[in-house]
């Protein structure tokens, strides 16, 4: 009997599992999986495609959920309904403002300047902290104020 019941129990833990991802709070930030993602105007492929993004990486703040379905926010601010599949959960951010912006050694306007970034590059986001954050940029890594990157703080 004992036997029965384990097995039960491992059954509806292995089955609620996805469900369980189905129903994460929103908002969130995730970033997108492919080199090709479709934005669409509704939550199904019947619906037109309004966007097709080519940036593998880039960050967007998911607003709805809906079978299978995110309602996104890009960091232009248009909205649309992207397929779950096609986004990955890891944060990212895109730097933001005008001008180049600097990546430091260190948390801190005095630490060693490593590069500078422009706008529109995107990396992926590390630990923040003291209004800067952790930035990873195809292996480029530094220290970036966090109010020039869309996609760092909360949703």
């Amino acid at each position: 009997m004992l036997r029965f019941w384990s097995i039960a129990l491992l059954s509806l833990v292995v089955t609620a599992s996805p469900a369980a991802a189905q129903n994460r709070e929103v908002p969130y930030w995730a970033k997108l999986r492919a080199e090709e993602v479709n934005m669409r105007v509704g939550p199904s492929e019947a619906y037109p495609i309004e966007w097709v993004y080519r940036r593998q990486g880039l960050p967007v703040k998911v607003l709805r959920i809906m079978q299978g379905w995110r309602l996104v926010e890009d960091p232009d601010g248009e909205r649309g309904w992207i397929v779950a599949r096609l986004l990955h959960p890891d944060r990212a951010a895109i730097v933001i403002g005008d001008g180049l912006t600097d990546m430091r050694a260190a948390a801190d306007e005095a630490s060693a300047l490593r590069w500078r970034v422009e706008p529109g590059v995107v990396g992926n986001l590390g630990k923040c902290e003291a209004g800067w954050c952790q930035l990873d940029v195809e292996g480029r890594k530094g220290w970036v104020r966090a109010d020039r990157l869309w996609g760092s703080g909360e949703p």
